[in-house]
C-alpha cells in the first residue's frame, strides 16, 4: 500500500516542474527583448556619426524639380560643381515628411544668410506635392535636385528624412544633422557648425 502513496507523491510534484521548464524559454526571450529595447531606446540617431565627414560631397548630379521657378527663372537641379568655393547647406526633404513641415520656416530664415547657398534634395516625392510644399512654406533653396529613386540619398548616407549637411568651400562634408532642424538645435548646433565652415 505504500507504493501507490509514493507514486501519488511523484505525480503531484512533477507538474510544477514542467511549467517552470516550459516558461524558461519565454523568460529568456523576454529578457533578451527587454535588453534589445533598452539598447535601441538609448540610442539617439542624431548622434550617429557619418562616415562621410571629412570626405568630398557625393558627385551625384540630380535633375531639377520641373516647374519650380524663383524670380522668373527655373530653379536648377544639383550639379556637384556648385559645392566648390561656397559653404553649402544641403537639406534632404520630402512633402510627405512631417518634421520637414516643422523645419521649413527655419530653413527660410537660414536662407537669408547670403554667405551660404541652400541646396534641397527632394527625396522620393511626387513633383506636384513637392511644388505645393515649397509654395506653402516658401522656397529657401537656390538649387533643388530630385532624388526620385533614392539613389542619391544612399550615396549621401541618409538614414531618413529630414537630414541636413554642411559642406565646406572645398566641397567636403563637415557636418551632418540627423533629424529636423529645430528651434533648439539651429543656433546651438547647426549655426555653430556653419560658422566653423565659414572661417
Amino acid at each position: 500500500m505504500s507504493e501507490p502513496a509514493t507514486s501519488d507523491k511523484l505525480t503531484s510534484t512533477a507538474p510544477p516542474r514542467r511549467p517552470v521548464l516550459m516558461a524558461l524559454p519565454l523568460l529568456l526571450f523576454a529578457s533578451l527583448a527587454g535588453l534589445f529595447w533598452l539598447r535601441l531606446g538609448s540610442g539617439d540617431p542624431s548622434k550617429i556619426p557619418s562616415a562621410l565627414i571629412g570626405r568630398p560631397a557625393p558627385q551625384t548630379a540630380l535633375p531639377p524639380l520641373q516647374g519650380l521657378v524663383a524670380d522668373g527663372a527655373a530653379v536648377p537641379g544639383l550639379d556637384p560643381a556648385t559645392f566648390k568655393g561656397k559653404v553649402s547647406i544641403v537639406n534632404v526633404w520630402a512633402s510627405w515628411c512631417v518634421p520637414c513641415h516643422d523645419e521649413a520656416p527655419l530653413l527660410t530664415e537660414l536662407a537669408k544668410d547670403k554667405r551660404l547657398q541652400l541646396i534641397g534634395i527632394n527625396y522620393k516625392d511626387a513633383p506636384d506635392n513637392a511644388r505645393r510644399f515649397l509654395g506653402r512654406y516658401g522656397n529657401p533653396f537656390g538649387i533643388v535636385g530630385v532624388d526620385g529613386n533614392g539613389r542619391a540619398a544612399i550615396e549621401w548616407g541618409v538614414y531618413g528624412v529630414p537630414e541636413t549637411f554642411v559642406v565646406g568651400r572645398e566641397g567636403t562634408i563637415v557636418y551632418k544633422l540627423v533629424g529636423p532642424v529645430t528651434p533648439d538645435n539651429i543656433d546651438t548646433v547647426l549655426k555653430a557648425e556653419i560658422d566653423k565652415a565659414l572661417k
